[in-house]
This record gives C-alpha cells, structure tokens and sequence, in this order.
C-alpha cells in the first residue's frame, strides 16, 4: 500500500512537474506574443508616423510651389500693371506733344498771316496812288514813259498776286452786297437799270486769301 502510494505520489509529481512546465511555456509564449504585437504596434506605429512625415512633407512641398506660383503671379501682374501704366503715361505725352505741335504751327501760321495781312494793307495806298499816276501819266505825250510805268506797275501787281492779294472785281451797275462793299453815298439813279445798284467805285478792294482786307468803297443809286 505503501509502494502504491508512493507510486501515486510519483505520478501525481511528474503531472505538476509537467503542469508547471506547460505553465512555464504558456506564460513564455504569451511574453513572446506580446513582444511580437509590441513591435508590430511599433512597426504599425513608426509605418504610420512615416506616411503622416511623407503626407507632411509633401504638403509642405505643394504649399511652397503654390507659394513661389503665386510670388509669379504677384509678380507678372505688378509688371503687366506698371506697363499699363507707363503706356498711358507713353499715350498721354504723346497727345500732349502733338496738341502741342498743331498750337504752335497754328500760332505760326496765324502770325504769319497777320503779319502779312499787314503789310499788305500798308501798301494799298501804293497802289491807289499808281492807279492816280498811271492816269496822269498816261495823259502824256511820251509813250515811252507811260510804257515804263505801266511796266513797272504790273510787276508790282503779280508780285502781289503771288502772295494771294487780289482786287475785289466789282463793276458799276452790280447788285450792292453790304457784307462786300461800303457804301459812302448815295445820289439819283442815272437810270433807271441803276437804282439800288451800284454806281461809281471810288477806291478798289482787295482780297488777300479768302479773307477781304479792304472793302471796295461805291456809290449807290438811289431808288
């Protein structure tokens, strides 16, 4: 019985023996499986915080390209702005300088008219007194010297002609027109044709240009 016991006892030891051992390895492995879930949460974890460093990075990079694009723009439309400006500036002096250059070549011709128109107003007396002359003259026996005069007196007139003066050509029996002839008097119609018209030229007008710078002064025939 007691070699039975013993035996029992033997039997009973080896079980705990092994049941420790299973224990023992359990327990190990469990250390183990959670070393491994341990670094694979690591491994999980370092992958993670990697992709979350490359989506970083890359937003990073996205937001300085977007950066240095909108600097280019920023700095393309000051450009295309100051052009604008500098071609308005450009066309406004552009204006400027031609309205300048029709004033000045306006004045300049308007002085040059005026003086003109001047002198040759200072010498329509000249000529009225060619005219007396020429009548006087040609009251004398010597051809010769009318010839001369007369010569001398149309040069005189083409000259003048070439510098746009011209006679106001008005003839005795006209239609009287006040914006063109002064009239100084009036005395009885010679005829009846003659009445409201013209009847003598007393002194000659003259045209230089478009513009009358003498008015022919006539007498009237009255109605």
């Amino acid at each position: 019985m007691s070699t039975k016991n013993q035996k029992n006892k033997e039997v009973e030891n080896t079980t705990d023996s092994q049941n420790q051992e299973a224990n023992q390895n359990a327990t190990q492995n469990n250390e183990e499986q959670k070393e491994v879930n341990a670094e694979k949460v690591v491994d999980a974890e370092t992958v993670e915080a990697t992709e979350v460093t490359e989506d970083a990075k890359e937003t990073t990079e996205e937001a300085k390209v977007e950066e240095v694009v909108e600097e280019e723009i920023s700095v393309e439309e000051k450009l295309t702005a100051e052009l604008v400006k500098e071609k308005d500036k450009f066309l406004r002096l552009y204006a400027e300088f031609e309205n300048y250059k029709r004033r000045t070549s306006k004045e300049r011709l308007d002085l040059f008219k005026s003086a003109n128109s001047e002198l040759m107003t200072a010498l329509l007396p000249v000529l009225d007194d060619f005219d007396r002359g020429m009548n006087e003259i040609s009251k004398s026996e010597d051809k010769e010297l009318v010839k001369g005069v007369e010569l001398i007196k149309n040069k005189l007139t083409d000259v003048l002609r070439q510098k746009n003066l011209e006679i106001v050509e008005v003839n005795a029996g006209d239609d009287f027109n006040s914006d063109i002839h002064d009239a100084i008097t009036q005395i009885p119609a010679p005829t009846d044709d003659l009445k409201g018209k013209i009847v003598d030229v007393v002194e000659k007008g003259y045209r230089l240009g478009d513009k009358v710078i003498r008015h022919p002064k006539v007498v009237i025939g009255m109605k």
